[in-house]
């Protein structure tokens, strides 16, 4: 799903594109992307866009005359940037955004349709799509710390959460506590202030490094490659594979369709954290260090992933 860092590149990259254009149509291939009726989605036609803005992981189109296109991207949604017309892939299109400087299209991968647009009228209208999370880049520690003890759950679960904070998915998570050098599964309340402290530096320079990278790599262009697995993160979609700063093989907690990668070493003090399905089916064979991780490794698993 994209996060903070890719949702600030797009907003970037549609400001120079959009900014101050009128939408001259909508053209909605797939009806249940629409979750709103009123404002009818026809409203925004032919009126300029006044300003873009984000929501949490959502981008907002706002228009003159006091109306906004609330777009949810979730997992898979995809933005593009096309010559003025152009026509949206045929299996994967949902809409196609015909400005009077070029086209957007929005696609969607796989069978789910998850993707959401709403038409919205006024602040008020706005604010109902707003979770209500700390915007850690514009906040002191203080207000991190609160919004992070204001409930007792795993490092992990509280990072992700929308009504704690603002724009962190799975990805930035992970990287930001292995920046931290702090387990997922750390209890928000059992923080010292120490760890409190340099979490929150981690947060504000993951994402920032992040935003930054992203920008790069775009350039001058519209980006065509979000995704949550990049070659230049340390842990995230890296089972198996060396951390970066230790070269002890990342590993992995898998739940339902979530899976949080960890270094044993930088972050659990050598402790392998049990994987619920694994660790059930392994029992008594589940490693529970990197010593008999890497001792399973020695005598036949070859790669270093627990299997």
């Amino acid at each position: 799903m994209p996060e903070l860092p890719d949702i600030v590149v797009y907003l970037e990259c549609l400001q120079k594109r959009i900014q101050g254009k009128r939408l001259e149509k909508v053209r909605l291939l797939n009806p249940f992307l629409l979750r709103s009726v009123e404002p009818p989605l026809r409203a925004v036609e032919g009126k300029t866009v006044v300003g873009l803005r984000r929501l949490g992981k959502r981008i907002v189109f706002g228009f003159e005359g006091d109306l906004f296109l609330v777009l949810h991207l979730m997992i898979a949604g995809r933005l593009h940037w096309k010559p003025r017309g152009a026509k949206p892939p045929g299996k994967i299109g949902l809409s196609a955004f015909d400005f009077e400087s070029g086209t957007l299209t929005l696609t969607e991968a796989g069978s789910k349709r998850r993707a959401s647009l709403y038409v919205v009228r006024g602040e008020d209208g706005l604010a109902e799509h707003c979770r209500g999370g700390l915007e850690v880049l514009e906040a002191d520690e203080a207000q991190f710390r609160a919004a992070l003890v204001c409930e007792n759950h795993t490092l992990k679960r509280s990072l992700t959460d929308p009504r704690l904070f603002s724009g962190i998915g799975n990805a930035y998570s992970d990287e930001i506590l292995h920046r931290a050098k702090i387990s997922p599964l750390v209890l928000t309340q059992k923080l010292s202030a120490a760890e409190t402290g340099r979490l929150f530096e981690a947060t504000k320079a993951t994402l920032l490094d992040w935003t930054e990278r992203l920008r790069k790599e775009a350039g001058d262009s519209f980006p065509e490659k979000v995704t949550a697995f990049r070659a230049g993160m340390a842990v995230h979609g890296r089972f198996g594979k060396p951390c970066p700063v230790c070269q002890t093989a990342v590993q992995r907690i898998v739940y339902a369709d979530n899976e949080t990668n960890y270094c044993p070493r930088c972050q659990t003090g050598g402790k392998v954290l049990a994987d619920r399905s694994l660790s059930r089916l392994l029992k008594d064979d589940w490693p529970r260090s990197i010593e008999e991780l890497e001792e399973q490794d020695r005598v036949g698993f070859g790669d270093g992933k627990v299997r």
